[in-house]
């Protein structure tokens, strides 16, 4: 029952993170990969997938919870299905990776979540590059993240270790 509880904290904590953005077209920023990894990096990568497809479940049945309060299925045929489709893949991952002693430090804690940045950004800007070109692709969905995505990596790092010290997300 705690880790149900705990899915639905992260899944509200996406949808929060996904509202607070700065718009861009195609692609706007937001802190949703933030909250994507962070429910992977405390959660472990296969709840961490589970909280990140029932957070697209919601978006695909219409419930606004994307970026600027928008949800539908067409979401994931747009511009950003890409990044979308990233998620769980990265959630994943980087929680299961993120658990391995390899990880446990700070600068390879920062590294693997910079990869599952960049997994996520170089999904969604392939996906991007069909619609609008490889290019202008590059110039609006990867580019513009790259530093934000570095900024974003540390604090889940930051984050995840304070979450995981509590008694809530304490292994048993």
């Amino acid at each position: 029952m705690r880790r149900l509880i705990a899915v639905a904290g992260f899944v509200a904590l996406m949808v929060l993170c996904a509202q607070v953005a700065v718009p861009m077209v195609p692609v706007p920023m937001t802190l949703q990969t933030f909250a994507v990894l962070l429910a992977g990096a405390v959660l472990g990568g296969t709840w961490g997938a589970v909280a990140v497809l029932v957070y697209l479940a919601l978006a695909a049945l219409g419930l606004p919870v994307l970026s600027d309060g928008t949800g539908g299925w067409q979401r994931f045929a747009g511009p950003t299905a890409g990044y979308l489709f990233a998620f769980p893949v990265a959630a994943f991952i980087a929680g299961t990776l993120a658990r391995r002693p390899a990880f446990a430090g700070p600068a390879s804690g920062v590294a693997l979540m910079i990869g599952a940045h960049l997994l996520i950004l170089g999904l969604g800007t392939a996906w991007l590059a069909t619609q609008v070109g490889a290019g202008p692709a590059m110039a609006a969905g990867f580019t513009p993240f790259l530093a934000g995505a570095g900024v974003k990596s540390a604090a889940v790092v930051v984050c995840a270790a304070a979450l995981r010290r509590t008694v809530w997300f304490r292994r048993d």
